[in-house]
This record gives C-alpha cells, structure tokens and sequence, in this order.
C-alpha cells in the first residue's frame, strides 16, 4: 500500500494524518454534509481533532488500566484520551505502567521497583523504537534497560519486548481504524463501489518506529477493503498538511469548472 511519491495536483482525493509525538487528521468533506457552513456545493477541509475522539466516554471499553493510569497523571486528565492510546507522547509511559504492574506481581525486575522505574516519563518512546528493531539481540535490549537503571536479566529483556511491541501494534492498530473509518466514509459520502484514494502522512512515530506503518496500513486495509489507498509519506512537516489538501481541493474545483 506503500507508493512512490506522486504529484498532488494529480490526486482525487487526498486526506492527511499526522502521527508523530500527537495524532490528528484532516480530508476534504463534502459541503452537504457540513452544518455549520451556508452552500452544500463543493468540498470543505476539515480539521479532525481526531485526538480528542473518546473524551465523550465512547472508547472506555477498550481503554485498560494502565491508559486510565497514564490519563490520571497527564496534564489534561480526560482529555485527548484517543492521542494518549496511539501517539508518540504517550506510548512510553503506557509501557512504564505496564512494566510496574508486572514487576508488583513478581514477573520482572525480581519484583523490585527501582526508583528509577517510579520516575514519570523515564521510558520515552524512541526506547520502544530500538527494543521493537528486528537487528536488536536480547542483551542489546539488555543494555538498554540498564542505560535505564534497571538491573535485568535475559527473560526481563524478553517480557519488556513483548510489552513494548503490544503497545506499539495496539497503537498502530487504533490509529488505523481510525484512517479506515475517514477513508471508507468518503467513498460513502460519493456513493462509490471501490475508491482510490491517497493519504499524506508525516510524523516521528510513523516514520522511525521500525514496525508501525506496516501494521497501520495492514489494518487499514483490513478495515477498508473497498478502499485502494495509497500512502504518501510528506517531507515538508506536518504545518503544511491542511495547505495541500486546500490546494489540491482547489486544484479539482478548477477542473470541474473547466468541463
């Protein structure tokens, strides 16, 4: 699902997400369907906020102890709750709960809590990055966690591998349901059978992490399989997302005018 760049102006359709240290998206919506704005013609981009989705409560099924524990101790407790399950900020301190949990029931660290593990925002992001790497042998991982602090063994390295990358493909995984459901309703919004569409993406978290855009284009394709999408990795930064696809949209208004 992954393409060689192509030309914007060329594109049908274009939406934009932005995975990295936060989680958001923007695509073009049909005027129609926009209440707030006068005229149902033409198509309007429309800023998701998308982090903000489960603050109304609607995602606390899935949401586990150790989300409601990183949400507690946030700086906006109940809000962004989506974000802190899938972006880059959070997903480090996700692991931290996870690895205090494990170590209180005897599975880790010889069931002792170093202070070092008690310390909030201890375990970044970019560690789940290089624990996750394929290349990486178990007593790399070994030292790792000692650069951290934490005395382990072989099997600690082991266990906080698996956390790590049960972490990272939930993430993946949520914040490809999440492209699936903006995708799949466009080509509702058309009343299309099968639609192509291309996404520019941009973002730490999916550029680096050695496993994360393969399980997010592997679930959006699951979760939209009437939806050929291809994913166009932006090198511009991620301000200039809602400038490209205003332009693009622009660019096809032209068009249409023309015929």
């Amino acid at each position: 699902m992954k393409n060689p760049p192509v030309r914007w102006a060329s594109l049908q359709t274009v939406v934009c997400l932005l995975s990295g240290t936060g989680s958001n998206a923007c695509y073009m919506e049909e005027m129609k369907n926009i209440e707030m704005v006068d005229g149902n013609e033409g198509r309007m981009c429309v800023n998701m906020e998308w982090g903000a989705f489960g603050d109304n409560g609607c995602l606390d099924d899935i949401r586990t102890q150790y989300d409601c524990a990183v949400d507690e101790n946030s700086l906006n407790e109940g809000k962004q709750r989506y974000e802190k399950m899938c972006s880059g900020m959070y997903l480090g301190e996700i692991v931290r709960n996870i690895l205090i949990d494990l170590t209180k029931r005897g599975f880790l660290f010889r069931g002792q809590i170093s202070e070092t593990l008690k310390t909030r925002g201890i375990f970044e992001t970019k560690f789940l990055s290089q624990i996750e790497s394929d290349r990486l042998a178990l007593l790399q991982v070994r030292a790792i966690l000692q650069q951290l602090g934490l005395d382990s063994t072989c099997d600690d390295s082991i266990i906080v591998k698996e956390v790590c990358g049960t972490v990272s493909r939930r993430a993946a995984q949520i914040c490809g349901a999440g492209m699936a459901a903006v995708v799949d309703k466009i080509r509702e919004n058309r009343g299309l059978d099968h639609l192509d569409i291309t996404v520019g993406v941009d973002g730490t978290l999916y550029k680096l992490h050695p496993h994360f855009s393969r399980i997010f284009h592997q679930t959006v394709k699951e979760l939209a399989p009437k939806c050929d999408v291809n994913f166009l990795l932006s090198e511009d930064g991620s301000g200039k997302g809602a400038a490209l696809i205003t332009a693009v949209g622009c660019r096809q208004r032209e068009q249409e005018a023309q015929h």
